[in-house]
């Protein structure tokens, strides 16, 4: 979007200001405390995933093994991988010589327990086509200061079914600490993310509820998105509620889209983004506390935001059926939006409530003209039950193009109306 001539000296001096805006280079755990393990121990550990049979248990031992080869569990079930501890075990794959990932693990009812990932070259750990997969107090960082450099996803199962991801940390990924991509039966319960491009990402999921999780000093905090082109169309069905979500301003330093074959979507969101929608379906966000995020605490966005072709078979660019209520928004006196992406520019400078504010909620207000031909009956199925005293909410028209961009802060449409999202999790949130 295009800022208008009479603020483009703003512009500079907010540039210039955002240069210096937060970084955390905060660990969780000094790994370098922790007793070195000898190459023997090294390799009898590499020995213990090539050898695992079906129902037994890899312990993982107390010490830092720097490890020089993938991890990888291939068609195994009824596994446990248990450490010591997220401060005990520490695996570190920062001399890795061949494959991607840390750990790479495919199979049946696994489970990884109580040990910490650190420096893969890729993602942190990896589990694709398994149908019961838990991380539990599972650690995965980087320690590099070059974090473009840094891997992709920390915590990242795709194309799985049933999975539980509690009380574990994700920090420092070039992307997303902890992402669910293209699955299906989804829990991520009281962990937390701080210091990624996104905290927790769910893409192209179904069935999923985000509660109870700490989300600070990422990019962006909580994402879920509908991208097009990926084996697995349209997710629905997300509850995001009970989380704190709170200064997302981190830099977005993931790598851009057409510089790396690796680049993402998440490159696109502005710093200071709280929750995010994007060609989302069937979205309930309540109960959660939203705070000191400068761009804005909640957006709700289709996929035309990013300018990319919006067409693919059995799939919506559109955002539809959203339900946002009873949360909590809290900003600070003076803290200006992001202005090095073209969504925290538009959000900046065409909001409703003056240049320059951030905002509490969001919505592009771009619909599917199909369904109706103005935006005043809700074809979308946008619902929104706030406090709105004070509450800054701004809806875009973007129709037309860069040229005629217009905001509302009018929400009456998008009240007195509810949208119930179905989820049915409990067998994945009440595991032991």
């Amino acid at each position: 979007m295009k800022p208008n001539y009479l603020h483009l000296l703003f512009l500079a001096l907010v540039s210039m200001i955002q240069s210096c805006g937060f970084e955390t280079t905060e660990q969780t755990y000094d790994s370098s405390l922790l007793n070195r393990a000898s190459e023997e121990e090294v390799e009898q550990l590499v020995e213990s995933f090539i050898l695992a049979e079906d129902s037994s248990t890899i312990t993982l031992p107390e010490g830092f093994f720097d490890i020089q080869t993938q991890l990888i569990l291939d068609n195994k079930t009824a596994v446990k991988i248990k450490g010591a501890g997220m401060d005990k075990t520490v695996l570190s794959f920062r001399n890795l010589s061949s494959g991607g990932e840390g750990v790479k693990i495919v199979g049946r009812d696994i489970i990884l327990e109580d040990f910490t990932i650190e420096d893969a070259p890729g993602d942190g750990i990896k589990s694709q086509h398994t149908d019961g997969i838990t991380f539990r107090r599972i650690n995965v960082t980087w320690t590099n200061g070059e974090k473009s450099k840094n891997g992709t996803y920390a915590i990242y199962p795709v194309q799985c079914k049933n999975v539980l991801i509690e009380e574990c940390i994700a920090s420092h990924s070039k992307d997303a600490g902890i992402y669910v991509g293209q699955s299906e039966n989804i829990v991520v319960k009281n962990s937390l993310a701080f210091g990624n491009v996104a905290g927790i990402e769910i893409e192209n999921c179904d069935n999923a509820e985000v509660f109870g999780n700490t989300v600070r000093h990422n990019s962006g905090g909580i994402l879920v998105f509908n991208l097009p082109g990926l084996p697995k169309s349209d997710g629905k069905a997300t509850k995001i509620y009970d989380n704190h979500v709170f200064e997302n301003n981190h830099k977005n330093f993931a790598t851009p889209l057409g510089e790396d074959p690796n680049g993402n979507t998440v490159t696109m969101i502005p710093p200071g983004s709280g929750i995010v929608l994007l060609a989302a379906k069937e979205v309930e966000i309540f109960n959660n506390k939203i705070e000191h995020n400068k761009t804005a605490g909640i957006s709700i966005a289709s996929y035309q935001v990013t300018g990319f072709p919006a067409e693919a078979p059995n799939w919506s660019p559109y955002t539809s059926s959203v339900f946002v209520h009873d949360n909590t928004y809290l900003r600070k006196g003076f803290s200006l939006p992001d202005f090095s992406r073209e969504l925290g520019k538009l959000i900046s400078v065409y909001n409703a409530h003056g240049f320059g504010k951030g905002q509490d909620i969001i919505y592009d207000g771009i619909w599917d003209e199909s369904i109706s031909s103005s935006i005043d009956s809700n074809p979308m199925k946008i619902c929104i039950s706030e406090n709105m005293e004070n509450l800054r909410f701004t809806r875009f028209y973007l129709m037309e193009g860069e040229e005629h961009i217009e905001s509302f802060s009018d929400f009456e449409k998008f009240q007195n109306c509810s949208v119930t999202v179905q989820t049915n999790v409990n067998m994945l949130a009440q595991a032991k």
